[in-house]
């Protein structure tokens, strides 16, 4: 008897089949994209929300928000140190924070690791999802050491020069002093890492000037005041407007790489997402006594 004969593929259904497996990924990524994408601007955004629940957490201890970055050294023993460092005993990282206390007594600067061991320390919280590199330490190649970043950066007020918002270098601003209203007044926003990892760093940093600008805090018009040379960024001002982080000069404004704007933690807690046609709104928004309360469109 003869075995039966098994029917074989044409050419015509296999490459039709190709086509319709073409077709579903074609379909299917995107999609698994858009939920990956939600899923990170999500995770963002209740990241704020924990960073505003310690905000108030230490305001209600030291009856003022935290010092933006903390410069003088006769009044605050931790040189340089951020205002997110500060919020470590309210983000159960304790045994962290105890730890940079002693590293302060070993070293007042902070940029020795070791002691200071924080420098170098992911902090989950601190970083937005959509971001990957702020997953691990980056060689930061001018200081020559690995340091750890974050994507929130203080609002200073509209530029590091003006002093006007709530997170300033040595600022002590309570609730009291936000005539604006809590509710109207910037906190902190997204701004993802320099191109060449040179601000954005959560543990301390100088930034420009030492003011802390562009490394934990920026101005919603921020200046450049670094050395302009041929091919280096324009002296500014910088509106909150989309960026790239290939584009080192991205560093001096406000932005995410979420679609159409960022998020922002405002001073009574809550969170919004702006959109960058907000920008011109932002000189009011991040002051916290201007008398120039506004609403978003």
């Amino acid at each position: 008897m003869q075995p039966p004969r098994r029917r074989a593929f044409t050419l015509i259904e296999l490459l039709v089949v190709i086509g319709i497996i073409a077709v579903l990924i074609a379909l299917v990524v995107p999609a698994v994209q858009r939920v990956r994408a939600a899923a990170a601007r999500a995770q963002c955004a209740n990241n704020l929300k924990q960073i505003g629940l310690a905000m108030h957490q230490f305001h209600d201890v030291h009856k003022s928000f935290p010092a933006g970055m903390r410069y003088r050294s006769r009044k605050y023993p931790y040189r340089h140190m951020s205002w997110l460092t500060q919020l470590l005993p309210h983000i159960d990282q304790g045994p962290l924070w105890l730890t940079t206390q002693q590293a302060y007594k070993i070293s007042l600067s902070p940029f020795n690791n070791t002691p200071h061991v924080g420098l170098a320390t992911v902090i989950p919280v601190f970083g937005c999802p959509a971001d990957s590199r702020v997953n691990q330490p980056q060689f930061a190649p001018r200081d020559k050491i690995q340091v750890a970043f974050t994507s929130y950066l203080g609002v200073s007020g509209k530029d590091l020069t003006t002093r006007d918002g709530i997170l300033f270098r040595d600022s002590h601003v309570s609730m009291a002093d936000i005539t604006d209203g809590a509710s109207n007044t910037l906190l902190a926003g997204e701004r993802p890492p320099s191109t060449d990892f040179q601000f954005g760093w959560w543990y301390a940093a100088a930034g420009q000037r030492s003011t802390g600008s562009g490394d934990m805090l920026l101005g919603v018009y921020e200046k450049n005041v670094q050395p302009v040379t041929g091919g280096s960024c324009a002296p500014g001002s910088y509106p909150f407007a989309p960026g790239n982080i290939a584009n080192q000069c991205a560093m001096f404004h406000f932005w995410s790489l979420h679609e159409g704007g960022a998020h922002f933690l405002y001073a009574d807690g809550s969170v919004h997402f702006l959109s960058y046609s907000a920008a011109p709104m932002m000189p009011a928004l991040a002051s916290r006594a201007g008398a120039d309360v506004t609403e978003l469109p």
